[in-house]
């Protein structure tokens, strides 16, 4: 008898993740793809903050996406006001037992599990200044590049030049 216990596979061939951000971070980056964004974790702006999603689409919109994985995290963080100034749109990605209320109206919404995400509340739009634009757009391709370099090329230990 074995004591191997066999886990279902979904039907897409990822395999499932425990609970808490992980799933939240990969459904919202599912979400928009099939939007048409590109999407960066762990973005680090200008000002030092760090975006948990950029998101970027053909157009050169950016949006920026803060995963709360439950009430206490929610709760203990006042920095997402900052990132509204950093992106035409702002959104807030939470579980399905996320009590929705708590998050601001003046904050987009979406509802994530491993698998996608849906948006129950647009947010609202505010065009980011074209030098800013360029910056942020100029820094995420630099951010890429350098992280993709770092997958080929692991023992490279140079820094990558920062924007």
């Amino acid at each position: 008898m074995s004591d191997d216990i066999a886990v279902p596979v979904p039907s897409d061939g990822t395999l499932p993740l425990a609970g808490g951000a992980p799933p939240i971070f990969r459904g919202v980056r599912r979400a928009l793809a099939t939007r048409g964004y590109a999407t960066m974790t762990e973005f680090r702006l200008a000002s030092g903050r760090r975006a948990d999603v950029l998101a970027i689409d053909e157009a050169g919109n950016i949006l920026i996406i803060e995963v709360k994985s439950g009430v206490p995290d929610f709760r203990s963080d006042q920095k997402w006001q900052e990132y509204r100034e950093w992106c035409d749109a702002f959104y807030f990605a939470v579980d399905d037992s996320f009590p929705t209320e708590l998050i601001p109206e003046e904050c987009g919404l979406m509802v994530a599990d491993a698998y996608g995400a849906e948006i129950l509340r647009e947010a609202p739009v505010a065009k980011l200044a074209a030098a800013r634009r360029k910056m942020l757009l100029l820094r995420a391709a630099m951010t890429g590049a350098g992280r993709l370099h770092r997958i080929e090329d692991p023992m490279f230990t140079q820094a990558s030049p920062t924007v």
